[in-house]
């Protein structure tokens, strides 16, 4: 019996540390378009695990292949009401983790400065353009790693 209980607290605990992340689809209007996030690099298409949190933000650089030139911004986030709904009557600090999460499909158009996103596979594309506070915030964050081509260092 005791086995039972700690195989079910077990799988408890995997399936809420698997509700915390969003396998996210990153797509771009011109193929092969590099696209940074956080501390990974990745050309498009490509898929990128993002954490769902409360407080924490997804600055973004694409670059399209052709132009060269930088696109810089925040990653639109999905408010989860229900999660505030089951943090405030059964564990009230979990606010300060799970509030909002990744849409599951980004798609970068670094040519005209246009990020769509959408949460499923059938919805339409909602368009987001960065404003110059997110700008700077993404040109801040990467700004390191501008000229360099390294590795980006942590937001303050």
């Amino acid at each position: 019996m005791t086995h039972r209980i700690q195989g079910l607290l077990i799988a408890g605990a995997l399936l809420l540390l698997s509700a915390c992340t969003t396998m996210s689809s990153l797509s771009s209007t011109h193929e092969g378009t590099l696209v940074s996030v956080r501390d990974a690099t990745l050309a498009t298409p490509a898929q990128k695990a993002l954490k769902s949190t409360s407080f924490t933000n997804f600055e973004f650089k694409a670059v399209d292949p052709d132009s060269g030139q930088p696109f810089y911004g925040v990653l639109p986030m999905a408010f989860r009401g229900g999660h505030l709904t089951a943090d405030i009557l059964l564990f009230a600090p979990g606010m300060f983790l799970n509030l909002r999460t990744a849409y599951h499909y980004y798609q970068f158009d670094a040519t005209n400065g246009v990020l769509r996103y959408k949460y499923d596979e059938s919805d339409a594309w909602s368009e987001y353009r960065p404003t110059a506070e997110e700008i700077a915030r993404a040109k801040a964050y990467f700004g390191a790693t501008a000229s360099s081509g390294g590795a980006p260092v942590a937001s303050p």
